[in-house]
């Protein structure tokens, strides 16, 4: 795999550091002039790469939506309001990949709707990554694949066979193509940091591994890529006590800067003594995970207003949160299928919607 120039494969390699992401994701708090700053923070702090999220509120989220513990924890009220909040244009964003460039960082980002992916690679993006809810996403993973830019799986609350079925999916894009360990909660509780998975994944997958990094403090960063991790996402942040979903459990500059050193540290004595899996490396979904599992998958959409007796049509769905409803990549074996009762614009379909003749593969 190849990243702004650097190459990254499934081993551990001496002349190579790990690959750091600081992910400014929604701390920017919807301020391009904070987006800005951070760029330039993660610069004196050493970081690779800045990634950001690309996402429109009310693509994103259905009339279901709902948020998840950890956002009603940080004082949030309403799931549509606050992505509202916290969205940049693509002009802004484009201000922050220019920026991000002109100070040698690679900038890459988190596209979060299908609909999305045309105007996102209007921009200069050096990767491409995934949510972890979106592991079961066919339809905007294979749209990203198809970019031909290097693609960033997360597999946070994912089982193995989840994993490995999103991989073939993208067998055309192996080449460009790495897997993040990640524990989906924010934050995360160091001993179910699970950093022993990265060595089950490496064990799964001959691709490049890494570890999306959820807790707090850096001590993570010496112990993942101690066990062979080739790149690392850590949020970061201005200020970890201000208000929003994800500053508490980010990094500022200065450990942001100390986790770099750690996570380099931890890839030389990789390269020279590395770990190799053991029977009780496991990949698993943990019950601190269950809540963005459910609240943040997405669901097949209707895209209008359907009378019962409808047959389904592409052009009447599209894909939302939350994940109550058909999976994404379901949705083939729903096309022309029948209603069974009204179902109202941006709800998500369930199996009782359909007729029976037409039930949907497993």
């Amino acid at each position: 795999m190849h990243i702004a120039g650097r190459t990254y494969d499934a081993k551990p390699d001496p002349a190579s550091r790990p690959f750091v992401i600081a992910e400014l994701g929604v701390n920017h708090d919807g301020r391009i002039d904070r987006a800005l700053d951070l760029v330039r923070s993660a610069a004196r702090a050493g970081a690779d790469a800045v990634k950001f999220q690309v996402f429109q509120a009310e693509r994103l989220m259905s009339r279901d939506s709902r948020l998840a513990a950890y956002q009603r924890a940080a004082g949030e009220s309403d799931p549509v309001e606050m992505l509202r909040r916290l969205e940049l244009s693509f002009d802004e964003l484009g201000d922050c990949v220019e920026l991000a460039h002109d100070l040698g960082l690679a900038a890459i980002a988190t596209v979060f709707s299908l609909e999305l992916v045309a105007h996102a690679i209007e921009l200069p993006w050096d990767a491409f990554k995934t949510a972890s809810p979106d592991i079961i996403h066919k339809p905007l993973l294979r749209a990203l694949a198809d970019t031909g830019t290097p693609l960033i799986v997360s597999t946070g609350a994912s089982t193995p066979d989840e994993i490995m079925r999103a991989v073939q999916w993208l067998a055309p894009a192996h080449d460009r193509l790495a897997i993040l360990q990640c524990v989906s909660s924010y934050p995360t509780p160091m001993e179910h940091a699970e950093l022993d998975a990265i060595l089950a994944l490496r064990a799964m997958c001959e691709l490049p591994i890494g570890y999306s990094d959820h807790t707090q403090g850096i001590d993570a960063a010496f112990e993942a890529t101690r066990r062979g991790a080739r790149i690392l996402e850590k949020h970061f942040t201005h200020d970890t006590s201000a208000k929003g979903p994800d500053h508490a459990a980010s990094l500022v500059e200065a450990d942001l800067a100390r986790y770099v050193a750690r996570a380099r540290e931890g890839a030389r004595v990789a390269a020279t003594t590395p770990l190799t899996p053991s029977p009780h490396a496991i990949k698993r979904v943990l019950p601190i995970e269950q809540d963005v599992r459910d609240v943040s998958r997405q669901s097949i959409v209707a895209a209008r207003d359907l009378k019962a007796g409808t047959p389904i049509r592409r052009a009447d769905l599209t894909f939302k949160r939350p994940g109550t409803g058909l999976a994404p990549f379901e949705l083939e074996n729903i096309l022309g299928s029948i209603t069974t009762r009204d179902i109202e614009a941006d709800t998500p379909l369930t199996r009782d919607t359909l007729a029976a003749s037409c039930a949907v593969a497993s």
